[in-house]
């Protein structure tokens, strides 16, 4: 691998959700085209306690989240993988930690929604706040394996 192509990164967000696993695949193909590596991102955050603080960190969230991205890129990239494909795992805001992440990347992929927020979102929070405020080229992956049966076309009669 010469200095362009170590340089050349592409940072996809990977939640677990179906369209994140998408847009995992697509990056690997595209940094397959491109000569580029792929940075997978899961992000973590403490949950909202009121009343209780929060006195030690769990490490336990940490490690789940990197054992669901590990799982997901083992899954999605195959043992034949053709480009490296890093893992991180952050605490913090999603979208916050994605652009800063997007920074000096090609691109910045993201499925067209995640597990949280309403079904029938078109483009969840994070992938909306990316798309406003990313400093690279942003490409939003829909998972076209499991469409939603409100969205699946309908013959009438």
């Amino acid at each position: 691998m010469n200095e362009t192509t170590a340089q050349r990164r592409i940072v996809v967000g990977v939640d677990g959700s179906a369209s994140s696993r998408a847009a995992l695949r697509w990056a690997i193909r595209q940094a397959s085209l491109t000569g580029a590596t792929v940075e997978s991102v899961i992000t973590w955050e403490y949950p909202a306690v009121y009343g209780w603080g929060m006195t030690m960190v769990d490490t336990e969230v940490a490690a789940y989240a990197g054992k669901a991205l590990a799982e997901a890129v083992a899954q999605e990239a195959g043992p034949d993988c053709p480009v490296p494909v890093r893992e991180r795992v952050e605490c913090g805001n999603a979208a916050q930690i994605l652009l800063t992440a997007a920074e000096g990347a090609e691109l910045l992929v993201l499925g067209n929604r995640g597990h949280g927020g309403f079904a029938g979102a078109l483009l969840g929070s994070v992938g909306q706040h990316c798309v406003q405020h990313s400093p690279c080229p942003v490409v939003i992956v829909r998972d076209t394996d499991h469409v939603q049966e409100a969205d699946r076309p309908t013959a009438h009669r």
